[in-house]
């Protein structure tokens, strides 16, 4: 049965629920291994994992405990294009729907697509390569 309320316990489920995903992809696994490890319990996937808590418990909730910019840690993993980022929201939107209720799900996945826009445009990756004749 879906989630009706977001609560520490089960964004703690959805991160970890969603980056066993992500390991699974063959688009976006490598730039994950390649950083932290193929075992989601060692390396530095825990501290990862307490960052994304926090990230999300703040993003969701307002709780406070991340403290930061994720944008810089993301800069230099390699080459990213839209088609990165979309299977991204693709694989979170597929957790976060199973997870939780739809408005709270909808909540989850606006601002994980807000937070890829951001991403791209700081990247310079761009929608099109319209010319403004």
């Amino acid at each position: 049965m879906p989630y009706e309320k977001i609560d520490v316990d089960n964004i703690r489920e959805m991160v970890r629920k969603f980056y066993a995903e992500i390991l699974k992809d063959e688009t976006l696994s490598p730039f994950f291994v390649k950083a932290l490890g193929d075992d989601l319990e060692n390396g530095k996937w825990p501290e990862h994992f307490h960052t994304l808590d926090n990230f999300w418990g703040l993003m969701m909730s307002g709780h406070k405990g991340y403290m930061g910019d994720p944008f810089p840690a993301h800069a230099f993993i390699g080459p990213l294009y839209r088609e990165t980022f979309e299977q991204w929201l693709k694989l979170f939107h597929a957790v976060v729907y199973e997870m939780f209720v739809p408005t709270i799900a909808d909540k989850f996945y606006k601002k994980a697509n807000i937070l890829a826009e951001q991403f791209m445009d700081n990247l310079g990756i761009n929608d099109d390569d319209e010319d403004d004749d």
